[in-house]
Formats: C-alpha cells, sequence, structure tokens
C-alpha cells in the first residue's frame, strides 16, 4: 500500500454532486440577497426593521456553530443564506424609505400648473404620442424626481431648461389585482405625477444642477437624431434604439412587430449587445496592435485591447441609458475583460451572482421587473449549458476551416437562441401574458444577421460618426435592418404568430423561479426534481380557478356570461376601458365585452352574471330594497360602515373601491368564496403614501 508522503494533509470531504454549484457561496449569497429583496416587496405591510436584525443576529450565531462543529460546513452555507436574506430585506426597505425622504415636489395636482426643470428624454406612448420626461429642479440631498408629460413633438432637445403648462395627477396604482403597478415603478423610477400639456413646451429658466445629466442625454439625443437623419424611416428608429437606446422614433407597430416575431428582446441593450460592441472592439484593438511588429515582440496586445474595450464598453454604458439589462450586461462584460487582463476565465456563474448582488444593491425593486428576471436568467441559462458542454466535450479541437467554422457558428448561434428563448419564455409569460408562438423561428432567421453585419457596422459607424465617414457602415446597417424587418414582418404575419396566456397567480413565478434555480445549480435527482416542480408550476398554472367577477375602481362590473364560460359582459362601457380592457387581456380575450342585459331605471341597473346576482347604484336612497334582491351591491357613492351590517348582500361603496382598487370576485353555487384587491386596506408601504405638495 502506498503510504503518503511527509507533510500530506487530508482536505476536506467532497461535497455531495447534487449540490456542488449550490454551494460555492457566492451563488448563494446572490440567491439569497435577492430572496430578501423579493420578500420586501411582497408583504402586505411595512415590516418592522428590527426583521433583518434579528436575521442577521440568527445567521452570525449559526456561523459561530458550524465553526465549533465538526462538518459544518452545511450550516455555514445555511447561515450564509440567512444573513444574505437579511441583507437584502434590509437594503430593500432602506432604499424604499430614502426615496421618499427629502422636500416634497412643488407640484398642484389635477389644474393648470407651469412645470419647469430639464428635458430628460422624449418617449412615445402606446398610441405613439410624444412624451415628455422633465427632470424637476431638487435640493441638494433630495432624491431625483420627475413628471410625464403628453405633448406635441418637442422643438427643444434634450438637456434644455423647459417649461410647460400642463394638468398633473399623481400616480396611478394597477388597475387590476396582479397587474402592472404604475405607482410602484413610478415611484422608484423617481416620477413623481404625469398629466398633458395644454400648451407648447417653451424655454425654462436656466439650471445650475446636473450638468453631466443634461450633457449625456444631449449627446444621446444628437446622435439618435443624426442616426434617424442618415436613415429615414423605420431602419433610422432601429439604429438609434440600437445604438444609444432612444426609441422616440420607434413606431408603436414596429415594436409590436418585433414582439410577435420573438425579437422584442433586440430593442433592450443587454448582454448580446455589449458583447458584440466591446467584443468587436477587443478584436480590432488586438489584431491591430498585433500587426505592430516591434510591439507585438515586446508586450501582448490583448492587455491594452482589453483596457479599450473597457472604456468603449463604459461609453456605450453612458450612451444607451444604463438600464437594468444594460448594468448586468456591463458588469460582465468589465468581469470578462478582466479576466483578459490578469489571465484568468471570468464568464461564469460566479461573476454573474456578483453582479446580480451589484445590480440589487443599487436598485433591489429591479427583482421584480421582468427585464431582471430574464435577462439573469437568459444569461444563467447559456453559463451553465455552456459549462455542460465543455465538461463533457471529449475531441480535441479540430482544425481551423472557414466552411466548418462557419456552420459552427450559425449552429452555436442557433443553439443560444433556443437556450435564452426557453430559459425566459416562461417569465415573458407570466409578465406579458402572451408567447411568441413562432419566436424561436424568428431568432434563427434573423439574429445571424444582426450578430454578424447589424451590429459591427454600428459599432463601424459610433467609431467613424466623429470624422463624418459613418456613411457607408450605416449602409451596411441599412442593409442588415431591411433584412431582419423582412423576417420580422413575415413571422408577425403568420396565423398564430402571437398567442395570448392567461394571468398566473402571484404564487406561481416564485414557484417556477426556484425550480428554474434548482435545475441550473442541481445535479442528478436534484435537477430532475427542479424540472418536475416546473412542470408543477405550470399545470397549477393553467388549472388555476379563474376570478368570475371584476369590479373597477370606477364601479364597473365585468361579469362571466352565463351562456358562455369564456365570454364576458360589462355593466357599462363609458367608464374604466382601460382597467376592463386590462382584465380581459389578463383572461386572454382581447374581444370588447358584450353590453350586459340590465334592468336599469333612474337609480341604478341590475343584472346578473359570474353566478351573482349584482345592483349598480348611483345614488344610495334605495339600497335597502336592492341589498334583499342582490348578492353584490356596487354603489358610486358612500354608504355608513354600519348600514353595511345590515345589508344581506356585499357592498362595495366608493370608500372601499377606493382603498382597495379593482376588486376580483370568485363564486361558487351561488356564493362568493374568495375576493383580491388591488391594495390591502390599511397598507401603508412607501410607495402606497400620497405625497402631497406644499401648495395643494
Amino acid at each position: 500500500m502506498r503510504q503518503p508522503e511527509p507533510g500530506y494533509r487530508p482536505g476536506p470531504p467532497a461535497r455531495p454532486a447534487l449540490f456542488v454549484l449550490a454551494g460555492r457561496p457566492a451563488i448563494l449569497a446572490a440567491l439569497g440577497f435577492a430572496a430578501g429583496c423579493a420578500a420586501y416587496f411582497a408583504l402586505p405591510a411595512e415590516p418592522s426593521a428590527l426583521w433583518s436584525v434579528a436575521l442577521a443576529g440568527l445567521a452570525l450565531a449559526a456561523l459561530l456553530a458550524a465553526r465549533a462543529i465538526p462538518h459544518g460546513a452545511a450550516l455555514g452555507l445555511a447561515a450564509l443564506a440567512i444573513l444574505a436574506f437579511a441583507a437584502g430585506l434590509a437594503r430593500a426597505q432602506l432604499r424604499s424609505h430614502a426615496l421618499g425622504a427629502g422636500t416634497p415636489p412643488q407640484l398642484v395636482f389635477g389644474r393648470p400648473e407651469p412645470v419647469t426643470g430639464w428635458l430628460e428624454a422624449v418617449e412615445r406612448n402606446s398610441r405613439g404620442r410624444a412624451r415628455l420626461s422633465i427632470r424637476l429642479p431638487r435640493s441638494r440631498g433630495d432624491p431625483v424626481r420627475r413628471v410625464r408629460v403628453l405633448a406635441a413633438e418637442p422643438q427643444l432637445q434634450p438637456g434644455d431648461a423647459v417649461s410647460i403648462l400642463a394638468i398633473i395627477e399623481p400616480p396611478r396604482r394597477a388597475p387590476v389585482p396582479g397587474s402592472y403597478d404604475f405607482r410602484f415603478n413610478a415611484y422608484f423610477a423617481g416620477i413623481v405625477g404625469s398629466g398633458f400639456a395644454i400648451a407648447p413646451l417653451e424655454p425654462g429658466p436656466e439650471l445650475a444642477q446636473d450638468a453631466a445629466a443634461r450633457a449625456i442625454a444631449r449627446w444621446r439625443w444628437q446622435i439618435a437624431g443624426h442616426l434617424r437623419q442618415r436613415l429615414p424611416g423605420r431602419n433610422g428608429a432601429m439604429a438609434a434604439a440600437l445604438l444609444t437606446g432612444d426609441r422616440s422614433g420607434l413606431t408603436p407597430q414596429v415594436s409590436e412587430t418585433l414582439r410577435a416575431a420573438g425579437l422584442g428582446h433586440v430593442l433592450a441593450i443587454s448582454g448580446m449587445h455589449m458583447a458584440l460592441f466591446a467584443g468587436g472592439v477587443f478584436l480590432i484593438l488586438r489584431f491591430g496592435l498585433a500587426a505592430i511588429t516591434p510591439f507585438a515582440r515586446r508586450f501582448d496586445a490583448a492587455g491594452p485591447a482589453a483596457v479599450g474595450a473597457l472604456l468603449a464598453g463604459a461609453g456605450y454604458f453612458l450612451l444607451s441609458g444604463g438600464a437594468i439589462p444594460t448594468q448586468r450586461a456591463f458588469l460582465m462584460t468589465a468581469a470578462v475583460l478582466t479576466g483578459v487582463l490578469v489571465g484568468r476565465r471570468a464568464l461564469s456563474l460566479h461573476t454573474l451572482a456578483l453582479a446580480m448582488i451589484f445590480v440589487l444593491a443599487l436598485q433591489p425593486e429591479a427583482v421584480r421587473g421582468a427585464g431582471f428576471q430574464m435577462s439573469f436568467a437568459a444569461v444563467a441559462a447559456l453559463i451553465a449549458c455552456a459549462d455542460l458542454w465543455f465538461r463533457r466535450r471529449r475531441r480535441p479541437a479540430a482544425p481551423l476551416d472557414f466552411g466548418r467554422g462557419l456552420l459552427s457558428g450559425l449552429g452555436s448561434l442557433s443553439l443560444t437562441s433556443l437556450i435564452a428563448g426557453l430559459a425566459t419564455s416562461g417569465f415573458a409569460a407570466f409578465h406579458f401574458h402572451r408567447i411568441a408562438g413562432f419566436g424561436l423561428a424568428g431568432n434563427l432567421l434573423a439574429m445571424p444577421v444582426f450578430t454578424f453585419i447589424v451590429m459591427p457596422a454600428g459599432v463601424a459607424a459610433l467609431f467613424l460618426m466623429p470624422f463624418g465617414l459613418d456613411g457607408p457602415a450605416l449602409m451596411v446597417m441599412s442593409g442588415g435592418l431591411d433584412v431582419m424587418f423582412a423576417v420580422a414582418d413575415r413571422v408577425a404575419g403568420a396565423p398564430g404568430a402571437l398567442q395570448p396566456v392567461i394571468a398566473a397567480p402571484g404564487w406561481v413565478l416564485p414557484l417556477y423561479a426556484a425550480a428554474f434555480v434548482t435545475v441550473l445549480l442541481g445535479r442528478g435527482p436534484l435537477r430532475l426534481g427542479g424540472a418536475g416542480l416546473a412542470v408543477a408550476a405550470l399545470i397549477a398554472w393553467s388549472l388555476a380557478p379563474a376570478p368570475d367577477l371584476f369590479i373597477s375602481e370606477g364601479a364597473v362590473v365585468v361579469a362571466r356570461d352565463g351562456a358562455d364560460r369564456d365570454e364576458w359582459q360589462a355593466s357599462t362601457r363609458r367608464r374604466s376601458r382601460f382597467a376592463v380592457t386590462v382584465f380581459l387581456e389578463q383572461r386572454g380575450a382581447h374581444a370588447p365585452p358584450a353590453r350586459a342585459g340590465l334592468e336599469c331605471d333612474d337609480m341604478g341597473c341590475r343584472g346578473q352574471g359570474g353566478g351573482l346576482r349584482y345592483v349598480v347604484l348611483e345614488q344610495a336612497e334605495d339600497w335597502a330594497t336592492d341589498c334583499d334582491r342582490a348578492d353584490l351591491l356596487v354603489l358610486m357613492v358612500d354608504l355608513p360602515v354600519w348600514l353595511h351590517r345590515r345589508c344581506r348582500a356585499l357592498v362595495l361603496d366608493r370608500a372601499r373601491l377606493d382603498a382597495g382598487g379593482g376588486t376580483l370576485v370568485w363564486t361558487r353555487d351561488g356564493a362568493i368564496v374568495r375576493m383580491q384587491t388591488v391594495s390591502t386596506p390599511g397598507s401603508n408601504r412607501p410607495w402606497e403614501r400620497r405625497r402631497f405638495s406644499a401648495r395643494e
């Protein structure tokens, strides 16, 4: 038997293969931090700050215990996860309260009022109208605040001081439970109000603050305008969106066509754009420096090329606006280029975990967004599949051959599109309630052109633009965009290109996310268990009972038609049209609701739907009679609370609708079994508090 060498010490016992990836501290910390952020925003009421302190104390005690007992690695990892969870919970709470601090905005809601500040961006709403983002003046230490105003096409450009007469209203909450929460997202975006202009935009008083931000906004706008001028039509608008992040020139029809073709992801500057941009700069610099013989003999060209690519990537990050996918993309690109500088491989799940912690530390609210979830899911799936491929690959690398290399590149690109599409499809369906049926075909046909023609030509155009030599590069880019749009038009025009998906219950997303993480990080039976959990989540999603009625905040009742379970009828089509449209989209129905067969008089209307008899009253004089005739009484005025108890029917008056917002109702055998409102009555979350200005 062979004796161990002198000085040999046995290493720690190998961890079970099931938990090889899950046991990496950075990955575990990232998952715990993200879970803590998500838990804070999912709570129905504001938690005490002591919860974070208590969890951190528990984690520290567990860490001390892990050091004191043999084989305490598992306990130590559990303590790390708890500590990261507490840190995420505390960070989300601190940021939420910090954004509400400072001097209230000097705005008057509900009547014409001049708004002054500087023009930050020009966007488009769903109807293609110009929407101006105006950043307001602020005192030192106050968070950034802005308003959004629908207005005519501005003659001024971003970065200019402006003034406009507009009617501003505070951000509204979600119209339907589980739908896009305008108030939440506006709070964390610094948007304190939105409205419409009643006079043209004019130059405003000069401002001495935000000089750097104004210069970047002006720089982006000038480059975007140059691109739209050189490439008129949708090609110029698309070039501006790809290279500067400015989508103001894109019409809603173009955006919808790209989404229906499965190409909507190209509109968000993410890892693919950053990799093509910085990677192209790296290759050009490396080959260029290697061609200088004296330099190549003394130095490695990879180092200076990595530094140049990193600086170019930073410039692209500033130019594109720095959205969440762009932040993650820049961090990953910076890690890879840093790895080149130090001679180590940096593209790994460990690096992705560090990028996730950094992004959430800056913006913990991003954990709720579709961009964050889809971006990190796609990159994590690609890295995990690449690790699996290289681990199982046994063949030595084949000699360089152009034909074989081209086929290999196209095959890799196709496989990348397939993996990223599968990784993001579940999250996309949950957030957008629709799936691009032929998205894979659209990506396989369009992405090679985008990768090898559109983006390289765009990068070249940016570098040649200061010298006035960008014309040929833009012509090449325009030709590639023509091909991409031709594919998008063809795919989006196919029958069934965009399939509606019913809205999922709120618990489906965290269950699906847990299954997704288990599949990525698990091994063997654990990975199979994660796949089974994902399938179970999707099955539960499809089998979840649908609501039978929806009562909007404006007292409009939308109920199932008794003759057809898939048809809906509305008590009126004049009010709450947006809320009704959102609800029907959640149920996979895009046709307008039928007019309910109501019996109406001077007091109100009576109808039946969803297994219930309901009455909608504009006045409360005859409430007692309707209480005996109906199961649900919807009042457009307030009714004293003590009178609610005297009514056999469920009463939703003006006060309850104002407190809870839109309401979903589930019934069984003619009785109400469950209700869900947009807001929890009595909740006092920071983004739910209405902050009035001093002049209101």
